[in-house]
């Protein structure tokens, strides 16, 4: 760690807007940034990484200007002089097209230590979530990165006709000029009938690709309505594309989801659809806050511990913790899991579960107990949230155990700002998802009517389960969809059973 009297810059790059193609030592950094200098193309959900970071936003939105490259550079050195640790957080590769040489100048010039962390471009990354592989035996043994800018005449001229016959091209900030460039190359020795891509969004759920030839690319991006941030590239393995694409086919490609429950209990879900190629906007009406525990609470102390949530295992863990406990505590216990999502947060805490329940069913739940170990007499610590169902409690007890419920975590009402009210209208989403029926009370007020009007006219809703369906009725919403299995893992397949017959 480094010391704070210091302080210290890391320009980290986010890579080209997947989050996993993130690196471990950018994720290392953002884990002890105390600020996070961040553009418009690193994915929001890095910025999940450094939550006990102050976040800054040095890019451009609608309606607002990017920061001067200059400003910046003085930011980061104010920054590190507070002292803080600071993470430039910046998309691709700091130092391929991303400015990131004229910070560490800047940096070294002020005496300020920095480290960079180089991360995943774009020029490669992209083309190969189109199914363009940048160099490939017999059709392409270079590539050369290179702007649009490379082909103003003020800037071209004979080392740029050196390089424009051969190999493959990939031009990063071009989607606005695609035609000019298009001419430039053909009027340089390129052939019209070149293979050509312009990949929009690249490796992010929302990319798409559009293919053709040198001479007819222009035409089809303005048909497709191309807009930044796009790479354009050209050369023969843009011809492969059609045969190796692989991110298009994915089952949930192009579908455009809303999440809505606490952002904390979104990372699985959306784990699960985005995996599947879905599109997604995460809009969290709920948080959960940890309610005080009774000191009376016994973690290990019952026969059976029940656990239905990943909130509920990190409950569990921290009531360890604050006595100064680890998993030992819990030998005595048969410990049963609901949902393939709480089994791996055990098993994450090195704990295998005696009993895994593949949905939330009541009934079948306690059956799935009692048969491998009796209820009768058993005593049953169950954590959940303070409004979460209470069917299962009843269930247990019908079969003679000993039910202890402990509110482990209290749902609260978020109330985000009205700018991610407009980025969820923007969104235009083709699917709403609730998990919980008090996400769907909070939702409804935290839109107007006729922004929730707005919503219904392109988007369905989807319910976990019977009682955020009700919910979702009570509402005066539609339900389009609810899975048989009343899991995650339920809803999810389901999502993809539903948006197969769209």
């Amino acid at each position: 760690m480094v010391e704070k009297r210091c302080g210290k810059v890391y320009l980290v790059g986010a890579g080209p807007g997947d989050p996993g193609l993130l690196t471990l030592r950018g994720r290392d950094c953002l884990a002890r940034a105390e600020v996070v200098v961040y553009d418009k193309l690193a994915h929001p959900a890095l910025l999940r990484l450094a939550p006990q970071a102050e976040h800054i936003f040095a890019g451009k939105r609608a309606g607002r200007h990017s920061l001067p490259q200059p400003d910046i550079d003085r930011l980061l050195v104010e920054l590190a002089r507070r002292p803080a640790v600071v993470v430039r957080l910046k998309g691709g590769d700091p130092f391929i097209f991303g400015r990131g040489g004229e910070e560490a100048l800047a940096l070294a010039a002020s005496g300020i230590p920095f480290e960079v962390v180089p991360g995943v471009s774009a020029g490669v990354a992209a083309p190969a979530y189109a199914g363009i592989p940048v160099t490939h035996r017999g059709l392409s043994t270079s590539v050369t990165f290179l702007t649009g800018h490379a082909f103003d005449s003020a800037t071209g001229g004979e080392s740029l006709r050196r390089i424009a016959l051969d190999g493959t091209l990939a031009v990063f900030m071009g989607a606005a000029h695609v035609g000019e460039i298009a001419e430039s190359l053909i009027s340089l020795g390129r052939t019209a009938d070149t293979p050509a891509a312009v990949i929009e969004w690249g490796t992010w759920a929302r990319q798409r690709t559009v293919r053709g030839t040198l001479g007819g690319i222009c035409g089809a991006c303005a048909a497709a309505g191309v807009q930044p941030p796009a790479l354009f590239v050209v050369g023969a393995v843009a011809g492969l594309g059609e045969h190796l694409d692989w991110f298009s086919r994915r089952p949930l490609g192009g579908l455009r989801v809303v999440l809505t429950h606490a952002a904390e209990r979104e990372g699985p879900l959306e784990a699960l659809l985005g995996e599947r190629g879905a599109d997604i906007l995460n809009f969290p009406t709920l948080r959960a806050e940890r309610e005080p525990l009774s000191p009376e609470v016994e973690p290990g102390g019952h026969d059976w511990l029940l656990l239905t949530s990943v909130n509920a295992v990190q409950c569990v863990f921290d009531l360890l913790e604050e006595r100064g406990l680890d998993a030992r505590a819990l030998a005595g216990c048969t410990i049963a899991s609901v949902g393939a999502t709480t089994a791996d947060a055990l098993r994450g805490r090195f704990l295998r579960p005696d009993v895994e329940c593949a949905g939330y069913e009541p009934d079948a739940v306690a059956e799935m107990l009692d048969r491998h170990r009796p209820l009768l007499g058993a005593s049953v610590l169950l954590p959940r949230a303070d409004v979460a169902r209470t069917a299962l409690a009843p269930a247990l007890a019908a079969r003679g155990a000993s039910v202890t419920e402990l509110a482990a975590y209290h749902s609260r009402p978020e109330r985000p700002p009205r700018e991610r009210v407009e980025a969820l209208l923007a969104f235009k989403p083709e699917l709403v998802v609730f998990t919980n029926a008090k996400a769907v009370r909070n939702f409804g007020e935290i839109l107007t009517a006729g922004e929730m009007g707005q919503l219904e006219s392109s988007a369905a809703f989807a319910a976990i389960g019977p009682v955020t369906a009700r919910a979702l009725r009570d509402a005066g919403l539609e339900v389009a969809l609810e899975p048989e299995r009343h899991t995650l893992e339920g809803l999810a397949e389901a999502v993809e059973a539903w948006w197969t017959r769209k």
